[in-house]
């Protein structure tokens, strides 16, 4: 490994100047392959494949080497000057590249990775690995903001609905370099995968509760194995879609890997879920679509993309999952892919801030796209049940941190972590688009910070429509109502017993009850008193 170290440098500039022999690199390289970098807030990751072509199929191996000294610090690109860095990460990792649209309709490309313990060459198997503070996994990925001139949607989207879900992947701003050149800015993220730091499902077994759990299944396109639905999409006034389908990929476990006695539970549940969104006492609690669904996950999943009017939001890169039974036997939702959401689409009315996306089958349909929103939106929708609590669920939001002015100091965060030591000047000069059209942008933006305001002004306008519909006024306020859900009920002592024995933040903004500036049990009395009508 000491080896490895010292040897790291000259590797990276050995295949640099190869390349610039023979003026060919296969890796899509950026615009500007000179760009310089000499410090940086953001942690610095180097590839190298020593100009081995990188595949989206079949897996390389490269090494990886990442510096960060930690949140608040320098790291700087000459270790040689600078000795003595924190090594997040290194070794050997397995490379491909990844995404759909991401990366057909992006020159800057994604990746995926996998942590080695050893080449592939040499019989290396994956490896689970802390990168960046994140807990230990051995599926990574490395997007690459492109479309997103902000750089913020997909974090943005998974920063606001942690609090709510399950699980949101974590992400961190870095920069790359591969075989020397410099990339640009990237985002190592988390992935949505079955590990026990992110959804932590087991392997399903052939019988019994094993046979029930877990499984990761995606609603996406036919370009890998799917499960059709015997049901198909709906339009605005519920009537079948019949030349449409509703399509499920295997995530977890893959398609090949799963068993006949598994394909058959998993396949069969989706259509029980199915078959009761489609009865016709499907709001019934007991015999109703409630029995399959954990209906929050379903509620918080909603509110993600709707805030963000992801018009591939519902169709596409949605995935839904299930533990076993004896856990957890009702599906769920978790959040993937916001890169052309907030505004950022000039297609299916993507920038509008005035309609809602899970009804827009009617034109989708209209432009020949076969991948539509499944009918369970258009279902759930209708049942006054899942509209209360849309309704409630919002007001929580809207009241702690979809704040609106938690939301813009979200942004002005990481707009500052993007500029304060020209990480965004950096990558505009590796890939120089402010001021041009890149697929699907709505809004061309002159500089980033033009792209900010832009992106801060559309997220007002859709909060106030959402508001205005979800009948939320965020100026009222219900005194004791610490959950924000418009009334005052035993939920409410529970948020203050959370925060008072667990620390709890979640509603650390409404708790003070009394305004005396502490949060303790005389919280809760006032809250009973209201409850009994002395307050």
């Amino acid at each position: 490994m000491k080896r490895f170290l010292f040897a790291f440098a000259a590797l990276l500039m050995a295949s640099s100047s190869m390349q610039a022999q023979w003026g060919w690199n296969p890796n899509y390289p950026p615009d500007n392959e000179n760009v310089q970098l000499t410090q940086t807030n953001l942690p610095i990751v180097w590839m190298e494949v020593d100009g081995a072509t990188i595949d989206r199929e079949e897996r390389i191996t490269a090494r990886m080497k990442i510096i960060h000294n930690g949140d608040g610090n320098l790291n700087y690109a000459d270790t040689v000057a600078h000795p003595g860095q924190k090594v997040d990460y290194e070794g050997y990792v397995a490379l491909k590249y990844r995404g759909n649209s991401s990366f057909t309709s992006s020159d800057k490309k994604p990746y995926s990775f996998r942590p080695l313990n050893a080449p592939l060459e040499d019989g290396g198997t994956k490896q689970k690995v802390k990168i960046l503070g994140m807990g230990k996994d051995n599926n990574w990925a490395l997007l690459a903001p492109y479309s997103d001139k902000s750089m913020m949607r997909d974090l943005l989207a998974f920063e606001l609905s942690r609090p709510w879900m399950e699980f949101c992947p974590t992400g961190k701003y870095c920069e790359l370099f591969l075989d020397g050149i410099y990339y640009g800015i990237y985002i190592m993220c988390e992935l949505p995968t079955k590990g026990k730091q992110r959804l932590n499902l087991d392997d399903p077994g052939e019988e019994g509760d094993e046979l029930t759990g877990g499984y990761l299944l995606e609603v996406d396109r036919t370009d890998e194995p799917t499960y059709t639905s015997k049901y198909h999409p709906m339009n605005n006034n519920g009537q079948w879609l019949t030349n449409r389908y509703i399509n499920y990929q295997f995530k977890e476990p893959e398609y090949e890997d799963l068993t006949d006695a598994q394909y058959n539970y998993i396949t069969g549940k989706i259509d029980e879920m199915e078959d009761a969104l489609n009865s016709s006492s499907y709001t019934d609690p007991e015999t109703g679509y409630r029995q399959h669904m954990d209906v929050m996950s379903f509620v918080d999943f909603q509110i993600a993309q709707e805030l963000s009017h992801n018009v591939d939001g519902y169709r596409l890169s949605s995935k839904i999952f299930k533990r076993r039974d004896s856990q957890d036997p009702k599906f769920k939702m978790v959040l993937w892919d916001f890169n052309i959401a907030y505004g950022n689409s000039d297609y299916y009315n993507g920038w509008y801030t005035n309609t809602w996306v899970y009804q827009n089958n009617n034109i989708l349909n209209w432009n020949n796209d076969t991948q539509l929103v499944p009918f369970w939106w258009y279902k759930l929708n209708k049942d006054p049940y899942y509209q209360n609590l849309l309704k409630s669920r919002w007001a929580q939001c809207r009241r702690a941190n979809m704040r609106e002015d938690r939301i813009m100091a979200k942004i002005d965060s990481m707009a500052t972590q993007l500029t304060a030591q020209g990480a965004m000047n950096r990558n505009s000069q590796a890939w120089p688009r402010w001021g041009q059209y890149v697929w699907p942008n709505q809004y061309i933006s002159q500089n980033f910070n033009d792209e900010v305001s832009h992106l801060k002004s559309w997220i007002h306008d859709r909060l106030a429509w959402m508001d205005q519909q979800l009948g939320f006024d965020p100026n009222a306020v219900v005194y004791g109502d610490v959950n924000c859900d418009g009334e005052v009920t035993a939920a409410d002592i529970t948020c203050l017993y959370n925060y008072l024995l667990e620390g709890d933040q979640t509603f650390i903004d409404t708790s003070d009850v009394d305004g005396d500036g502490e949060i303790t049990t005389v919280d809760i009395t006032i809250i009973y008193n209201i409850m009994l009508g002395n307050e």
